[in-house]
């Protein structure tokens, strides 16, 4: 005898065992009460066991058939779930990026025109998160993160390290800007979940412990408070400079330190992936050194 009943059948049993009606279930997969009831009792003679007892015109789950249920229930869903992961697979010609939003936001989408121009046959999709994406689970090409490089099970390339600078508005405290270090700690600061303490040391200054202001964990949201003047940040250069360039922001000191975690591209070995991830590697390289060429370039 088979282990393995018809998929119909565990559907059957499964949707009945949940709605209590085989006339519900017949409409929830979209066939008749007889199909129904019909696959219920050739599953009942695979198993060997009485899944439902019929009371009346109604019938309720044996124990045995609700411990089966269970089971059944948990399986059919694995399945779905890997159903829907192998249809998720990036397709031959879509590469599938995962990274920060405010990365993503402020320094790769304003570049990645570049890359559309060089490999117009695919298309991007960036997969933004705040969390590390799992690469294989989620069914991503290629990801770009920040950290010690030290994740297993994906090839890694370091990218560049980060410095953080103190940026505000042209026109916060109505374009009257802070000049100077002190100056620039007594200022009302808009915090992400950096420290200052390594910015302060490198300028000799210290801040009160007991500061208030608005805070938030997604640098695009502190970046979009200082650009409407309610306060300055001290934000990663890469989330900046292009902005600062732009004369939309204003780095307000010389004054800088070095950020803990620098950004790595980091892929899984895939073989059908392998020419889009080498593709976007050599042309992220390219825009990195262009990037920390424009750093070096004297103003």
């Amino acid at each position: 005898m088979s282990a393995f009943p018809p998929l119909t059948c565990l559907r059957s049993f499964e949707a009945t065992s949940r709605l209590g009606s085989v006339t519900l279930a017949a409409k929830e997969l979209h066939v008749t009460h007889s199909a129904i009831s019909q696959q219920i009792k050739v599953l009942e003679e695979i198993v060997g066991l009485t899944l439902f007892v019929r009371e009346g015109r109604g019938l309720r789950v044996s124990e045995d058939g609700r411990l089966y249920a269970l089971q059944i229930r948990k399986a059919l869903g694995d399945i779905a779930e890997a159903t829907r992961l192998l249809q998720a697979q990036p397709k031959i010609d879509e590469l599938v990026v995962a990274v920060l939003p405010s990365f993503g936001r402020s320094w790769l989408l304003p570049r990645l025109p570049g890359f559309q121009r060089l490999y117009p046959h695919i298309s991007i999709r960036l997969q933004a998160s705040l969390t590390v994406s799992n690469l294989h689970q989620e069914s991503v090409d290629i990801g770009i993160r920040m950290g010690k490089g030290d994740w297993e099970g994906v090839e890694q390339q370091l990218l560049f390290h980060d410095d953080v600078v103190v940026v505000a508005a042209p026109h916060f405290n109505r374009g009257r800007l802070p000049q100077t270090p002190q100056q620039i700690v007594d200022s009302p600061i808009i915090y992400n979940t950096e420290s200052w303490l390594p910015w302060c040391e490198a300028a000799g200054v210290e801040m009160g412990r007991e500061r208030k202001g608005l805070c938030s964990n997604d640098s695009n949201l502190v970046l979009e408070a200082v650009r409407l003047g309610q306060g300055i940040a001290l934000e990663r250069r890469s989330l900046v400079h292009d902005a600062i360039e732009r004369g939309e922001l204003v780095q307000l000191s010389d004054v800088s330190a070095p950020y803990a975690y620098p950004y790595w591209l980091v892929w899984p070995p895939r073989e059908r992936s392998e020419g889009k991830q080498r593709e976007f590697s050599q042309w992220l390289s390219g825009e990195v050194e262009r990037y920390l060429g424009q750093l070096k370039a004297p103003t």
